[in-house]
């Protein structure tokens, strides 16, 4: 797989970077709103301030870091590039961050303009980055599993947008929909159909790549992400129907699907080649535990009507698929990817004269483990405050807003490492050129 990366076709530095110094400031927002709603917030998972909060993660966090993610990743993994990146990146990451901005404000206030507005924007926002990787990958052959993943996630984003705009235009009561199915099939989808399957599709590369461990079994990364996409569009087409004798069966084997992945991800990191587990291959562990941990809460509620009625099940379900699960494994990859980058487009930059320091430079080592230990307290605090709201919803809103804003500052950091590296290679060259001959 990795013989088939070709990073001089990478996008500008920017386009990707735009989308990932945007992410943790919705999750600051989050924290931000879980500590001006207090305890309340856990009342329910369809209380307006948690549907605030899990779209502020889910389309302004999750969304954002994917979008990005996949920008970068289709020139280089499926030779796949994109129309002007630049443009692209800069119109889509404006119109999903204020369409996050409105739906989040429209679940706390319940103004059907506002919901109105957000369909519009995000809709518009995603689907113009739809139409630009579509068309980039359109004759692009699926010569492997994560070409294919690709493909199939951009299959999964369009219908959970689809169904997220449909939804928002028929809270205001002019549509007769029935909005709780709808929600539960776009929670799918989203979950499944475009997170899971893009976050499996990338696993293939980046896991081997950058935490040196064997590659992901040939027969599971080429059936993976067509078994859960095709149980995702026939356990929706059951629930549609009301078929509640195959339903919740089609639902089981996508949860068990998954969580064979997290498993499977797990034996691997555990026979990587790397003397001692950085801080990436920490938020990978943590968060295929995590993903273990809320199938198995899924299958036992399911299972069991006695924790099946019990309201903190969703949500400890939904805190550790989140902030366990996608949050955790996409600020892992995160660490990975902005370093690499800094250091690729430096190393262009020099045109094999000057080079630059050591990726593992780009952001310092114990920053990256502070942040880190920082995110575990927050999940484990936000998990505590599913159960115990009054003590601890707000030193989990405290540790979640200290965990971000380090990840945004040790981003910045990065940003700021290139900037200075990049003047000092561009003097260098300067002085290289303008030396006589002989000297040279």
């Amino acid at each position: 797989m990795q013989a088939l990366l070709s990073f001089d076709q990478a996008p500008p530095l920017a386009a990707p970077l735009r989308f990932f110094l945007t992410a943790p400031l919705f999750a600051i927002l989050a924290a931000l709103l879980l500590l001006w709603s207090g305890p309340d917030l856990f009342a329910s998972r369809w209380t307006g301030a948690a549907l605030a909060l899990t779209h502020l993660i889910t389309v302004g966090f999750m969304l954002q870091v994917m979008l990005g993610a996949m920008l970068q990743i289709l020139p280089v993994v499926a030779g796949a590039n994109i129309s002007r990146p630049q443009l692209l990146a800069t119109l889509v990451n404006a119109a999903v961050a204020t369409g996050a901005l409105l739906l989040a404000s429209g679940f706390l206030s319940y103004q059907p303009l506002l919901f109105e507005l957000a369909a519009v924007l995000i809709g518009s926002g995603v689907a113009l980055f739809i139409v630009g990787a579509g068309h980039a990958l359109y004759g692009v052959p699926s010569t492997n599993a994560t070409i294919r993943g690709l493909k199939l996630s951009l299959l999964g984003l369009t219908v959970t947008i689809c169904l997220g705009v449909l939804l928002a235009v028929a809270l205001d009561g002019s549509l007769a929909l029935p909005l709780m199915q709808l929600t539960s099939i776009h929670l799918g989808w989203g979950f499944v159909g475009w997170s899971v399957v893009l976050l499996a599709a990338v696993a293939f590369v980046v896991v081997p790549m950058f935490q040196m461990t064997p590659a992901y079994p040939e027969w599971f990364a080429g059936h993976f992400s067509w078994t859960l996409l095709t149980l995702l569009v026939l356990w929706s087409v059951a629930d549609s129907a009301g078929w509640q004798w195959l339903s919740p069966w089609l639902a089981a084997a996508a949860v068990l699907a998954i969580a064979a992945f997290a498993a499977l991800t797990l034996q691997l990191q555990s026979r990587s080649k790397r003397a001692r587990f950085d801080a990436t291959q920490h938020y990978w562990r943590l968060a295929m535990l995590s993903t273990l941990a809320a199938c198995a809460l899924w299958l036992a509620a399911s299972s069991w009507p006695s924790l099946g009625e019990r309201s903190e099940w969703p949500l400890l379900c939904g805190v550790l698929a989140l902030f366990g699960g996608f949050m955790s494994v996409m600020i892992g990859m995160l660490y990975k990817i902005v370093p690499f980058l800094v250091w690729s487009h430096l190393q262009n930059l020099g045109r094999g004269r000057v080079f630059p320091p050591n990726m593992n430079k780009v952001i310092a080592g114990h920053q990256l483990n502070r942040q880190m230990q920082a995110h575990f307290v927050a999940l484990a605090l936000l998990l505590a405050a599913v159960l115990w709201p009054e003590g601890f919803t707000y030193p989990a809103g405290l540790a979640l807003l200290a965990a971000n804003a380090w990840l945004l500052r040790n981003l910045l950091a990065a940003v700021t490492f290139y900037r200075q590296q990049r003047l000092t290679i561009e003097e260098t060259l300067t002085h290289v050129s303008a030396a006589p001959a002989e000297a040279r």
